[in-house]
């Protein structure tokens, strides 16, 4: 190897070295958002670590843009890394939260139980709190996006009872949320003005389009910038590369809708029985959900929401 091509070979190896770092945190694990409003001191501690990585031109005296992101109940896969190294190429950084790692946890699907969307939440403020103090992060141009659970994440973070328990001033500059769990509406409907938008399938049982459009319609009374794209003839992870497969453990939510307390507990569908530990919440789902859901690619919806992304974020954290 010639003197020439080992200093380019080093020259790439120091810049990888350098654009990218392993962020750790502390955390803790609130099963329910009532855990963080009423209880979140006594929480259990928990380590958490994500991955912070800087687009391939890495200048080490610059603030950089930057995405959070939030894998689903499968954790992270490959269709997920292709929208994060989209964002780096358009000179924003992204930081890979790992949430399951953290916690030994490989799949939710099926309990929903192990890693939930309080725990994610929490997650996500101490992550944000840390990457706020970084030299080369400009903390007031920061997006939030997720998948499925991570979408529900997305969706939920800008609750301002979950903000105010947590202690941040914190703010997104944007959400995207993908195929989120809309069907859990709380009375008080007090969220962050932030520009949100979700991207779902119109045929998703797992996260149901229709409670989307509903959860919709009650932002929009109350004037905030959120709105809905529905692919009419996708289901759910339509962005994947994998061609449609049905998940026989997997729940179906078409049937459930669920209202939160001000104190975050989330009621069943019967008697209002709040949902506030495993066992009651899988007593609520039997009496709406079902087993069974059909996820996988739909060309037409995974082309359109990359495309769709890439602008969204280009115009709110990429604009001065």
């Amino acid at each position: 190897m010639s003197f020439k091509i080992f200093k380019i070979f080093l020259i790439i190896f120091i810049s990888f070295i350098f654009s990218t770092e392993k962020i750790m945190f502390i955390s803790s694990n609130p099963f329910s958002f009532q855990d963080i409003i009423t209880n979140l001191d006594k929480q259990e501690s928990q380590e958490v670590f994500g991955i912070l990585t800087f687009p391939d031109n890495y200048l080490e005296n610059k603030k950089y843009p930057l995405i959070i992101g939030v894998a689903g109940s499968l954790d992270w896969a490959e269709h997920h890394y292709k929208y994060l190294e989209m964002y780096r190429n358009l000179g924003i950084a992204t930081f890979e939260l790992n949430s399951f790692k953290s916690r030994g946890v490989k799949s939710t699907v099926g309990t929903q139980t192990e890693v939930t969307i309080a725990m994610v939440i929490l997650d996500v403020y101490k992550a944000f709190e840390v990457l706020a103090d970084h030299p080369n992060i400009n903390k007031n141009k920061v997006g939030l996006t997720g998948w499925s659970l991570g979408g529900g994440v997305t969706l939920f973070s800008g609750w301002k009872p979950l903000k105010k328990a947590i202690g941040t001033d914190l703010k997104f500059a944007s959400r995207l949320a993908f195929y989120p769990p809309c069907f859990a509406k709380p009375y008080n409907v007090d969220f962050e003005d932030v520009p949100t938008h979700i991207l779902i399938g119109g045929l998703d049982t797992w996260t149901p389009a229709k409670a989307c459009i509903e959860f919709e319609d009650m932002m929009d009374l109350q004037g905030y910038n959120f709105n809905v794209t529905v692919y009419d003839s996708a289901y759910h992870s339509f962005d994947r590369p994998s061609s449609l497969s049905y998940i026989e453990n997997a729940y179906s939510f078409s049937d459930c809708r669920f209202n939160i307390r001000n104190d975050g507990a989330v009621l069943m569908n019967f008697l209002d029985i709040p949902m506030t530990s495993p066992t009651l919440q899988k007593i609520g789902l039997y009496f709406c959900a079902e087993r069974g859901t059909t996820i996988g690619k739909n060309s037409f919806a995974k082309e359109k929401a990359f495309q769709f992304s890439e602008q969204f974020m280009k115009q709110h954290l990429l604009s001065k």
